[in-house]
Order: structure tokens, then C-alpha cells, then sequence
């Protein structure tokens, strides 16, 4: 099964191209370039490398939240305008899940988290056997780093954490690879493949961005209206 995941959900925008598990392309952008003016001409040059097009695939995966509001409505519009009209497969899939693939040999706690501003991380918390197979340990949240640092101390295990929020936390944890901190299309694919296989898919029309908490936008709305 061809597939192409996209994650633009951060300041890194990342895609790749599949073959059920076998990565046939992958490309990662960390320039803190506009994803609009990026992610599709990443496509469209994965696709190239591969001597494929988009009628060849056959899933389409998406991260589609939690992060920037901005990023993850980028990357649902570019999946949405890829597929659609092809009546293929859609999945839509944690960004926090596909963090914590990216550490899935690890064995322990795994504590993907990204900056929400205001002293907040997007965190989940997963467990790993260090041989692929993740447990998830609660939903995704919006945390403050206090509570979730205090959270962490409750476990025995050893902890990593990846994620562009994981420079907020000043506790010690598990060393892990700069290339494996940041978010990477190859886990979105594979998180995509294992939902694909439990059923768990969509059509282009019904995949959606996923938030955690109001725009800062609407919540400076709210504040002026509670104000008043």
C-alpha cells in the first residue's frame, strides 16, 4: 500500500512516501519556513524522487493536531486538495502519537510535548516495551510544565521526551537523537498504517484539524468579553 503522510503541525514540516513499511522518500524542512509555500512542493518532489503521482496512492495520512493552529489547517488543506475526488482512504492521526513512534525502540515512558506558549506543552503519555508496541497512558492535553513535570516524578521508568516542547522541561530524562525530537512523516505513515488495519479510516471530506484549546485569537475575544 503506497502511502503519503504530511505533518506540518510545528515548526518542521516533514513528508514521506511508504510502501506499507518500507520508506520509499522522506523530506524534513526545520528553516522555520512558511508551510504554505513548502509542504506541497515537497510532495510534489517526493513523488518525483519516487517516480510516482498522487493517483498512486492509495492512503493518505495526515497529523492533524495538536500544535500551530495555523500548521495543522495548512496540512489538512493540502491533504484535502490532494485527495480529493479520488475516493482513497484518509487518516487522520495524533501529532502526539506520531512523536512518541518516533521513539518506539526506547524502552519506558515516553512524553512527547509540544510548546503551547503560556507556560503550556500539548503533551500525551505513552509507555513503550522498546519493541514497537506503545501503550497510550492518557489523552492528549494541553499541561502547564509544572504539572507535568510533577506527573513525571511519579514514574520509576526511565522517561524520554521529544518534541519541540521537550526544551521546556528541566528535569532529567533519556538521551534521545536530534533527528528523532522533532515530527518525522515516517511515524505519521505508520501510526496511519495501524489504523488503516483496525478500520479506523475517513474520506478527504471528513478529515478534520484537531485542537486541544481556542485560537489565542478567540481566546483574547473571550478575555474582552468577560472584561466587559
Amino acid at each position: 500500500m503506497i502511502i503519503l503522510a504530511l505533518d506540518s503541525t510545528a515548526v518542521v514540516a516533514s513528508v514521506a512516501l511508504c510502501d506499507d513499511k518500507k520508506l520509499l522518500c522522506s523530506y524534513t524542512v526545520n528553516a522555520g519556513n512558511t508551510h504554505s509555500e513548502t509542504l506541497l512542493p515537497m510532495v510534489e518532489s517526493a513523488l518525483k524522487a519516487t517516480n510516482l503521482t498522487v493517483d498512486d496512492i492509495e492512503l493518505f495520512a495526515l497529523s492533524e493536531g495538536p500544535g500551530s493552529f495555523t500548521g495543522v489547517r495548512i496540512g489538512a488543506a493540502t491533504l484535502k486538495g490532494l485527495a480529493f475526488g479520488k475516493d482513497k482512504p484518509c487518516v487522520g492521526v495524533s501529532t502526539l502519537e506520531a512523536l512518541a513512534y518516533n521513539l518506539c525502540a526506547f524502552e519506558g515512558i515516553l512524553c512527547p510535548c509540544m510548546n503551547a506558549r503560556r507556560n503550556q506543552v500539548y503533551n500525551a503519555l505513552f509507555r513503550c516495551d522498546g519493541k514497537g508496541n506503545i501503550e497510550r497512558l492518557c489523552p492528549d492535553r494541553a499541561i502547564g510544565v509544572e504539572e507535568l513535570e510533577e506527573e513525571l516524578k511519579g514514574y520509576s521508568e526511565p522517561i524520554r521526551v521529544c518534541g519541540d516542547g521537550a526544551f521546556l522541561l528541566t528535569g532529567e530524562y533519556g538521551f534521545v537523537p536530534e533527528i528523532l525530537i522533532h515530527q518525522n512523516g515516517y511515524s505519521v505513515a505508520m501510526c496511519a498504517l495501524k489504523a488503516f488495519g483496525e478500520g479506523k479510516y475517513t474520506s478527504d471530506d471528513k478529515i478534520a484539524p484537531t485542537y486541544l484549546r481556542p485560537s489565542q485569537a478567540e481566546r483574547t475575544r473571550a478575555e474582552k468579553e468577560n472584561g466587559n
